[in-house]
């Protein structure tokens, strides 16, 4: 899938191709030709995500392509075993955790998952987890807590479903629950933006002592077309209302929301599967070692404090 700002990138890289198979159908040499754009197509690429705007790092988070929860455990944990249900009314398929391993340290792992496929995705709900799905995550922070175990939530979610049968089993309740637990674990809890992150549908897993967000991807109150459909009563907005909403990485850095920004390959945590995970793994690891050296006492009061200083207050 290629999206519009990437168009003429992959029109060099098409004509880089026919180059290469014109060279092997008929011995002509094109060495110096093809060097020349490849490096006219890699100067090119570092342009155009280096500049790219606010709606084209909300296309980006977006992505079929990009590495989901699961990948992320598949790739960079060990002895994974996932844990179901909440103990009250069932198994949200759109929220998924257990205890892993990460390089022999052993943590609890949560996060919302989207689907590969239209079948996946709508068997994952789309990522947007019912009231269940918050109680389960709880349930699991709990239990990592009774076992000592550091707890890694990676947020990916358009919000938290919507529905009327979400609502009558009590959506706001679980995700306020959440927030107030979460503030009073005794174990280190580390929060990753790695694609969404929409309203409190990502809040209910993201209060944590370091909260950090991928290069490309977006946290706020709502999102850009839901924005627009509310500000302009159309969805034609939606960029318009992506810079004003300044959600990017970057911008929650700047305004002292986040801790920190994981960089991405070149072109988007899609690109190169493999190089994310390792680079994701890193960042976990190091801060794990910061956070582990830590009194319990400290932490929690550091993280209360993180979050009380969060806002404008005007006197």
């Amino acid at each position: 899938m290629l999206l519009d700002f990437e168009q003429p990138i992959a029109a060099l890289e098409d004509k880089l191709r026919q180059m290469q198979q014109l060279a092997e159908e008929s011995d002509v040499d094109v060495n110096e030709a093809a060097a020349a754009l490849e490096a006219r197509i890699n100067s090119l690429k570092k342009e155009t995500y280096a500049n790219l705007t606010r709606w084209q790092r909300v296309q980006l988070s977006r992505h079929p392509d990009r590495p989901y929860t699961l990948d992320y455990v598949e790739g960079m944990t060990q002895k994974f075993v996932e844990l179901h249900g909440d103990r009250t009314v069932g198994d949200d398929k759109a929220m998924v955790g257990g205890f892993a391993e990460l390089d022999g340290h052993p943590v609890m792992i949560i996060g919302q998952q989207k689907g590969h496929n239209t079948k996946q995705r709508q068997y994952r709900n789309f990522g947007m987890p019912n009231p269940e799905g918050y109680r389960k995550a709880l349930r699991l922070m709990k239990l990592a807590e009774k076992f000592n175990r550091p707890i890694i939530t990676l947020i990916d979610t358009p919000g938290a479903f919507p529905g009327l049968e979400a609502e009558e089993r009590g959506q706001g309740e679980a995700i306020a629950r959440n927030l107030k637990e979460m503030f009073m674990l005794k174990v280190p809890v580390i929060c990753v933006i790695i694609g969404e992150g929409a309203s409190g549908g990502a809040l209910g897993i993201a209060i944590g002592d370091r909260v950090m967000m991928l290069e490309n991807t977006w946290y706020s109150v709502i999102s850009p077309e839901s924005c627009s459909s509310i500000l302009w009563r159309s969805w034609d907005y939606k960029e318009q209302a992506a810079e004003a909403l300044k959600l990017t990485a970057t911008d929650m850095q700047q305004a002292g929301l986040v801790d920190g920004i994981i960089q991405e390959p070149l072109g988007g945590a899609h690109t190169d599967k493999p190089k994310m995970v390792e680079t994701l793994k890193e960042a976990l690891l190091n801060t794990l070692k910061e956070l582990e050296a830590m009194p319990a006492d400290e932490r929690i009061s550091q993280r209360i404090d993180k979050f009380s200083k969060m806002g404008v207050v005007v006197g």
